[in-house]
């Protein structure tokens, strides 16, 4: 009992400073609120739509006409401009006016009446990886389709039936099916990550810079002897707060996307809650592992920042972890957002067992622990260490 009562008093000390101290109100409250409000709005489509594409029709007939038409019916396409030459083209694409365009050669519908394969050629920049791709889809889409309408047409003049001009044209039918995300839905599988990813940056940070305050400001021997000197009833105190506040954040955002978006999910809310109190504690308890091998606000700071950083670029939601370097694959397990997105993709995304994210699992529950192996010498920082700008 005298430990909880000694718990209490340091929870009550904690609030205190939380309040009074206005960079963790904004660092644990309304920081993550516009990045949550910031990464969903901004996502809020889907996917990119009307991006800009222009046209070099050098034949201008009925049928090169219409194919700009199609293209400027796509959902992602928009056709801005029409340009007289491929030089012209090129500038405006090279200048980000565009994205890309279909050039369409003088002859095109002669040659292709007369079956001699004429060469449509589109052009796209990857500079934007996304937009380019797409850009790159509704093109040649267009440039298929259009082709297909032609022969189409020339072999139901020959007499063909339906269903040999399909065969003909299509000899293989493909039946697509996207699991989960039918609708390629950027918001649903990136602010998963990259809000979360945000949240565990502003808990490393705070975890650290809560230490560092202690001493900075030569409270350190105070805030221990609250805790009768005990490292372990003080270390609980100080952060109970934190998890408290940081946790109802994260489920209000996990109420937002599921019960106002409503992204898709398979798992049940149990999975959700425990992956919200893993997110907390591991991220917590690496913030406090961090001060304690490097006992300095700036220098565990720096650390906690470097490291939420590099989390978005490894933890494989941008680029897949098969394709990096073998060692920058072994990297990858040392980073709490890696698991974390490991855990949702696995049981609450696509709705299988937890036995089968056991491994992230344990892994979070390790970053949890890992503060074990450094209480002594945060205690001793506390005590001795004489604070250096």
């Amino acid at each position: 009992m005298k430990y909880l009562k000694d718990i209490w008093e340091v929870t009550k000390r904690e609030c205190k400073i939380l309040y009074v101290n206005r960079i963790y109100g904004y660092c644990m409250v309304v920081f993550p609120l516009l990045a949550m409000l910031f990464f969903t709005s901004l996502l809020n489509d889907g996917v990119p739509q009307e991006m800009p594409v222009g046209i070099v029709d050098l034949d201008n007939t009925s049928m090169t006409r219409a194919l700009g038409r199609k293209l400027d019916g796509f959902q992602n396409s928009k056709v801005v401009a029409n340009y007289t030459s491929v030089s012209e083209a090129r500038k405006a694409m090279q200048e980000n006016v565009i994205y890309g365009f279909l050039y369409l050669p003088k002859g095109t519908t002669e040659k292709l009446l007369a079956s001699r394969r004429p060469t449509v050629s589109f052009y796209y920049s990857q500079t934007s990886l996304s937009a380019g791709s797409m850009v790159m889809k509704d093109l040649k889409t267009t440039a298929t389709l259009g082709m297909m309408g032609v022969g189409q047409a020339t072999m139901r003049a020959k007499g063909l039936t339906e269903k040999q001009i399909q065969t003909l044209l299509q000899p293989i039918r493909i039946d697509l099916h996207q699991v989960v995300n039918p609708w390629s839905n950027y918001n649903i599988y990136l602010s998963t990550v990259f809000v979360p990813g945000v949240m565990m940056l502003f808990m490393f940070l705070i975890s650290a810079y809560s230490l560092g305050m202690e001493l900075k400001f030569g409270r350190g021997k105070e805030w221990l002897a609250m805790a009768d000197n005990k490292i372990v009833v003080a270390i609980l105190g100080k952060y109970l707060p934190q998890a408290l506040i940081f946790s109802s954040i994260i489920f209000f955002y996990e109420f937002y996307i599921y019960g106002i978006l409503h992204f898709p999910y398979q798992g049940s809310l149990w999975d959700v809650l425990l992956l919200i109190l893993l997110q907390v504690f591991s991220s917590i308890g690496f913030g406090v592992f961090i001060f304690g091998l490097m006992p300095s606000l700036r220098m565990s700071m720096s650390i906690c920042s470097l490291w939420a950083v590099l989390s978005f670029s490894l933890a494989g939601s941008a680029f897949p972890m098969m394709g990096m370097d073998g060692s920058l694959q072994a990297m990858t397990w040392l980073f709490p957002l890696r698991h974390y997105y490991m855990l949702y993709q696995i049981t609450v995304f696509n709705g299988y067992p937890l036995a089968d994210a056991w491994f992230h699992l344990v892994a979070l529950v390790a970053f949890t622990l890992t503060p074990w192996f450094v209480l002594s010498k945060v205690k001793n920082a506390m005590l001795n260490y004489v604070y250096i700008p």
